[in-house]
């Protein structure tokens, strides 16, 4: 049968449609092709690892993951906090990795603390400068918003000021 060896259709013995099959060359475009994914993820729970908490009485603190007791939960420490098993959903994932053993002293897990600088790191990080802001924004009274408004007035005044003598000189 002249249709069996055609490279354009391609036939179902156990059926009568005729199926056009894909040109040769993007099949072997997709075999060759050999370019190495990326990997989006990379917080991967390990010890070492600075989480954040993110509710509970421990809210807001950055703890290390020490060891994993299961697939649910951690062991978490804290220079300032007993040790103590956290489930992952409290957890949220920092990007900062500290070098220690499994299960170190508190007196280890303080030292590695100090010496990769994650106080440091965390506060200059965008997401630790914006939990700085939320919390600075969340302590302020009635009157400090008040002063915190006017301040925002006075500021947009004087580049409405400082803009129109640019355009001005622009013009002339």
């Amino acid at each position: 049968n002249p249709l069996l060896n055609h490279p354009i259709l391609y036939i179902n013995p156990n059926s009568s449609i005729l199926i056009p099959s894909p040109p040769l060359s993007s099949i072997s475009n997709t075999i060759t092709h050999t370019q190495t994914p990326k990997m989006p993820f990379k917080r991967y729970v390990e010890i070492g690892r600075v989480a954040l908490v993110n509710y509970g009485k421990d809210y807001g603190k950055l703890v290390v993951i020490v060891d994993v007791v299961d697939h649910n939960r951690a062991l978490v420490d804290a220079p300032d906090m007993v040790r103590g098993q956290m489930n992952f959903k409290r957890l949220t994932l920092t990007d900062i990795t500290i070098d220690i053993p499994r299960v170190p002293k508190k007196k280890t897990l303080i030292e590695a603390m100090e010496k990769a600088d994650v106080k440091n790191k965390w506060e200059s990080s965008s997401w630790g400068r914006k939990l700085i802001v939320q919390k600075r924004r969340a302590s302020l009274n009635d009157f400090d918003r008040f002063k915190l408004m006017l301040a925002k007035i006075k500021r947009s005044g004087v580049i409405k000021q400082e803009l129109a003598k640019l355009k001005k000189e622009n013009a002339s």
